[in-house]
């Protein structure tokens, strides 16, 4: 009797994530689905190889041909998942990859070449490139390519399958992604929502999974000890009764107060902000401290630019939602505003920034437009003098009403943002810039800083506690109290955990700066640190 051969590897599913604690979510779909659309051994004969963008391109190359083997006359693939944030590194990856080994067939999907697919480099490195949904038709062109017949096209759109084709891919999170990674899982797949300046616009509906099946895959990867969720669905919010039974399935699980740090839950939703009605008022009420963490994408409160960008929102309604989720709701609030919008100027923006800050988000995330491949913000580009950097991630240059230099000065004014506000590490002495500073609002007080720390340190990156100590007491020293401006940068730094002596902090500091207890979550502890913000800012 002949013992049948056990297929070698033929096929490898890569992508590089901006970070480790990154897991792909559309790699796993294809690994989950590869025998169900492409034929009974396939997934058999395919590994999954996951990198970041911070490693060397030639080292991602070594890795893929030694886990591929050596070169043969047999088939060889790999797929590639292509986004805005790796699309440059993944280039140089495949030009090395194919210089090293050009038999081997490089397949291209994801969101960022399944459009002006012809104007890319990347491109014309592949064999292949899947445009849109890849679940069923990358198994197909890989039994195609490993088989026959071979595919007479270069470019596949890929077919849009209903829900129930699709096998879910929660088996393929492996013990070390449930203890180490974020969890990406998703419900539902689309968006109602016309938004320009996202890919989301180009889908006609939401489409939703069977829950059911959903809730029965997650409850298996709770029982293996998954705690971190990440919800990728556009509008988690946008069916009350799907929203409920999701919270209610998470509220039945939540551990014990005593429970040890590793059963804490920690779920994240991306919630559209003028839609909150009282069944969900009430399942959210019942969340504690440090498990929900709402997204909220407001982007901007100008009804013009709203109504430029095709965006549909009550901002009546999304500043009483958000004022009662503050109040009545232990959620960690992140609100999103986008700067660099077809007709929004700094003023409009700074009146939007400042109507924001008063509601009081835990965190204002400031992001700045790009032209995302496909998406219908191109319209305007004429209309609006829109100007985009070429190179990914295609940002905003200037607009017909922001030059090119209050665009750089907004970029700089986003970062220090983030690592004075968004840190969390500066809470008493962000209450003083944002009250006590001379201008004539929030807003531009944080600007004046913004500007007065880039006059002194000429970059935005790189900057330690000590360093931005030090530059906050020189700035601030200028226009208020040196004492005063001490005592809080020394109460933040202490309440920080730092534990270097910064030249502004000499001789005040304890012998030994207290450390933050090693059984601290460190997202429960940004979270604390941002409710005592929020305290001392409003």
């Amino acid at each position: 009797m002949t013992v049948p051969v056990v297929n070698p590897l033929r096929i490898i599913l890569a992508t590089l994530n901006a970070r480790y604690i990154h897991a792909s979510l559309g790699l796993r779909y294809l690994l989950a689905n590869l025998d169900r659309h492409g034929g009974a051994g396939l997934r058999a004969q395919t590994v999954m190889r996951e990198y970041t963008i911070s490693r060397p391109a030639q080292a991602v190359v070594d890795d893929l041909l030694v886990t591929l083997g050596p070169a043969s006359k047999a088939t060889q693939i790999i797929g590639f998942g292509v986004y805005i944030w790796n699309v440059t590194q993944t280039h140089e990856v495949l030009r090395l990859l194919k210089a090293a080994r050009p038999n081997v067939k490089v397949v291209l999907g994801g969101p960022e070449v399944s459009h002006e697919v012809d104007q890319q480099p990347i491109v014309q490195l592949a064999d292949h490139v899947i445009t849109g949904w890849g679940d069923v038709s990358f198994a197909k062109l890989c039994r195609s390519l490993l088989d026959g017949p071979k595919p007479l096209n270069k470019v596949i759109p890929g077919e849009q399958p209903g829900l129930a084709e699709i096998d879910l891919p929660y088996a393929e999170y492996n013990d070390g992604d449930l203890a180490h990674r974020l969890l990406y899982v998703e419900t539902s797949r689309g968006c109602p929502f016309k938004c320009e300046f996202c890919l989301s616009s180009l889908d006609k509906t939401a489409w939703g999974f069977e829950l059911d099946r959903v809730l029965l895959a997650l409850d298996t990867l709770y029982q293996r000890g998954a705690r971190n969720f990440k919800f990728v669905d556009r509008t988690f919010n946008l069916k009350v009764d799907h929203s409920v039974r999701i919270l209610q399935f998470f509220l039945d699980r939540l551990p014990a107060r005593d429970a040890p740090k590793s059963e804490q839950l920690f779920l994240h939703f991306e919630v559209i902000p003028d839609h909150l009605p009282e069944r969900l008022r009430v399942m959210l009420a019942q969340f504690p401290p440090g498990v929900l963490q709402l997204e909220v994408g407001v982007q901007s409160f100008n009804p013009d630019v709203q109504h430029t960008i095709s965006r549909r929102q009550d901002n009546a309604a999304t500043e009483a939602n958000l004022r009662w989720l503050l109040v009545h709701s232990h959620a960690h609030l992140h609100a999103d505003l986008i700067f660099g919008l077809p007709g929004e100027t700094l003023q409009s923006f700074a009146d939007g920034f400042d109507r924001l800050l008063a509601i009081g988000p835990h965190e204002i995330q400031l992001g700045i437009l790009k032209r995302l491949r496909g998406t219908p913000i191109t319209r305007h580009t004429q209309t609006h003098g829109m100007v985009y950097d070429t190179q990914p991630p295609y940002t905003v240059q200037q607009t017909d009403v922001v030059d090119a230099d209050t665009m750089m000065r907004f970029t700089r004014f986003a970062r220090y943002w983030d690592v004075l506000a968004n840190s969390g590490r500066f809470v008493q002495t962000l209450a003083m810039v944002l009250h006590r500073l001379p201008e004539a609002s929030p807003f531009w007080r944080f600007m004046a800083l913004a500007d007065g720390l880039w006059r002194h340190l000429g970059s935005t990156h790189q900057l330690t506690p000590e360093v931005l100590v030090d530059s906050l007491l020189d700035y601030l020293s200028q226009h208020l109290s040196a004492d005063d401006v001490r005592t809080a940068l020394l109460a933040d730094y202490i309440a920080s955990g730092a534990r270097a002596n910064p030249e502004a902090l000499r001789g005040l500091l304890p012998r030994q700066a207290p450390s933050l207890p090693q059984t601290t979550r460190p997202l429960a502890t940004r979270q604390d640190r941002h409710r005592t913000e929020l305290l001392l800012i409003k």
